[in-house]
């Protein structure tokens, strides 16, 4: 099992930026491969996606534990892929966010680590673009 890890600061209160990454209707707005994200009712979402030019589309699980602000994820599949990710307080107004992603395919090259790095950059500018002024320190 191959596993990429990781872990950015965003100006963007922890509990604004979760509930953000809680919804799955989001995920295409920080993964641009997603094309589609809809809840089917409980923990299961049908995902599509454009992968190295092909079409495909499929379920996924998503879990959410709204008290530690943690999400896992995974999806069936040949390579076992699941991910977890974990939102923590650093100040008023600022969080940080850890992402890992689990899978028995390793990739060649950093082809994976640098799509995790610009998906974490990509899901807190989204998240910041989106939260309410109210909703930053007093």
């Amino acid at each position: 099992m191959t596993t990429y890890t990781h872990t950015a600061e965003a100006d963007v209160p922890a509990d604004v930026l979760f509930r953000f990454l809680a919804e799955p209707r989001n995920l295409p707005r920080y993964f641009p491969q997603m094309t589609a994200a809809e809840p089917e009712g409980g923990d299961v979402v049908h995902v599509a996606a454009e992968v190295h030019g092909e079409h495909v589309e499929g379920e996924a699980w998503l879990h959410t534990r709204g008290m530690e602000r943690r999400l896992e994820w995974g999806a069936e599949g040949p390579d076992d892929y699941h991910g977890e990710l974990q939102v923590d307080d650093l100040e008023p107004g600022r969080s940080r966010i850890t992402v890992s992603l689990h899978s028995v395919r390793e990739a060649g090259g950093d082809e994976v680590q640098r799509g995790l790095e610009e998906a974490v950059a990509a899901l807190t500018q989204a998240a910041a673009a989106d939260a309410d002024p109210a909703d930053g320190p007093g």
